[in-house]
């Protein structure tokens, strides 16, 4: 095992787990602002509790009330998830340059569709994910696309020469 994988993936997992906290921590604010459940919770809306007391709130939900209004650590939470899955991705795939590509290229197409789902959202948060998923999406489509060019040009330039 590579020595320099293992610390990629050591430290993207610290790191989210540090952020994972501090989010969960700031998200727990919502359970001073009773205005905001209606709007912040669909987690719990979804499960069918009727929000009468702070009790009711999902934990789930506390993430979404960080990521809409202290973005900083969902940010950090979500960029290092995605790198340490784009990580284990490579390190699985690492002989095949080609599903690697595919991998890629689904995972663009994932945060593009995860960008159209926030992008509707007026508040801070939200903007901020919808700017991260969208370049993101479009470098992993890019990377993929890349990949899986150099892929074919270097079989193409087998069978030609």
């Amino acid at each position: 095992m590579s020595y320099k994988w293992l610390f990629q993936a050591s430290l993207a997992f610290i790191i989210l787990l540090f952020s994972t906290g501090a989010s969960w921590y700031e998200g727990s604010g919502i359970l001073e602002n009773p205005w905001e459940w209606g709007y912040s919770t669909p987690v719990t809306q979804l499960l069918n509790v009727e929000l009468n007391h702070a009790t009711d709130i999902s934990q789930l939900d506390y993430f979404v009330y960080a990521a809409k209004f202290h973005p900083f650590f969902p940010v950090i939470m979500f960029i290092s998830g995605i790198y340490l899955f784009i990580l284990l991705g490579y390190r699985l795939l690492q002989k095949n340059h080609k599903r690697f590509s595919y991998f890629a290229f689904g995972v663009g197409t994932l945060l593009l569709f995860l960008c159209n789902i926030v992008s509707n959202s007026p508040s801070i948060g939200a903007d901020i994910f919808f700017k991260i998923m969208l370049s993101g999406g479009i470098g992993l489509i890019s990377v993929a696309f890349i990949l899986y060019f150099q892929v074919f040009k270097t079989i193409w330039l087998k069978y030609v020469s």
